[in-house]
């Protein structure tokens, strides 16, 4: 009996963001063919040149500025931030800091130190 394996593949938005680039700046032949999963573990081991640009500079999906600025997802959309941001566009938030950067980062900071504590307290609970 002979097994056959099958070529796990990707849709290209899944590749993005496990890539953690905004699927919308990528080349074209990325964004119009499929991925599969030695394709995705060789851009994460070797990436190439416009990879590299993209994470370096942008601009980057939600989930990227929101760890770069330290504030949730849903801090970004309170603050009306829907749009992605380049790495200069996010260095230009972080020296303005306008009041909302300011109070998203105290929300997370107390969401942070709330999921530590009852991690903590469940950990007690254990034998």
């Amino acid at each position: 009996m002979t097994s056959h394996q099958n070529t796990q593949t990707m849709k290209p938005a899944t590749a993005a963001k496990k890539l953690g680039v905004y699927l919308e700046a990528t080349p074209a032949d990325f964004r119009e063919g499929v991925v599969s999963r030695a394709e995705l573990n060789e851009l994460q081991a070797n990436p190439p040149q416009w990879l590299q640009e993209l994470r370096r500079n942008g601009p980057h999906p939600r989930p990227v500025v929101a760890a770069k600025l330290g504030v949730s997802i849903a801090g970004l959309a309170r603050a009306g931030v829907t749009e992605p941001l380049t790495t200069e566009q996010i260095e230009a938030l972080k020296q303005e800091g306008p009041g909302w950067l300011e109070r998203e980062r105290t929300t997370q900071a107390e969401v942070r130190k709330e999921a530590e504590r009852i991690k903590k307290k469940n950990a007690e609970r254990q034998p």
